[in-house]
């Protein structure tokens, strides 16, 4: 059961690698990634940390979409989750399709892998405090991803994957 994140540019090789059976795109409004996938889920939103004029914040809505579309993964291969740059939206979908997985508790434990897996990851607080609400997690998935900080600075994050049945994350 693995999740592959990744940046815009790097999703066509990793659809011909891993040929996974479930694909969600986290975009921009306006911008058109055209991927297919047997199972796909496209949500249109701009990367902020809090609603703006004029931009599209992540809302409820969105978090339940993704987190519905993951509860219809069996995992038999991966799912595929990007979005612009493979840091901020994509980071956080992991992070929430994982806990989303587990029992409430390994909040703290999925951040940490979140990081070894990914030093540049820094995920969308907006998506993350979505999430913790609709899990009712009461603040553990915000407060995990406080602890973790910010990731190292990155023009474009690098593919890595999620286990989401053993330690430890992995590049693709």
């Amino acid at each position: 059961m693995r999740l592959i994140v990744s940046p815009l540019p790097q999703v066509e090789r990793l659809l011909a690698e891993h040929r996974p059976s479930h694909l969600a795109t986290l975009a921009s409004p306006g911008t058109e990634p055209a991927f297919e996938a047997e199972h796909r889920l496209d949500l249109r939103f701009n990367d902020i940390a809090a609603p703006r004029q004029g931009l599209v914040a992540p809302s409820a809505e969105h978090v339940a979409a993704l987190l519905a579309f993951a509860e219809g993964w069996t995992g038999a291969r991966p799912m595929l989750i990007h979005c612009w740059a493979g840091v901020s939206r994509s980071t956080a979908a992991a992070y929430a399709i994982a806990c989303a997985r587990t029992a409430p508790g390994r909040e703290a434990a999925w951040a940490a892998r979140l990081r070894r897996a990914a030093p540049s990851a820094t995920p969308n607080p907006l998506i993350v405090a979505h999430a913790d609400r609709l899990l009712n997690r009461d603040g553990a998935m915000v407060r995990a991803v406080q602890a973790i900080g910010r990731g190292a600075e990155t023009d474009w994050g690098d593919p890595f994957e999620l286990d989401l049945t053993a330690e430890g994350g992995n590049r693709p």
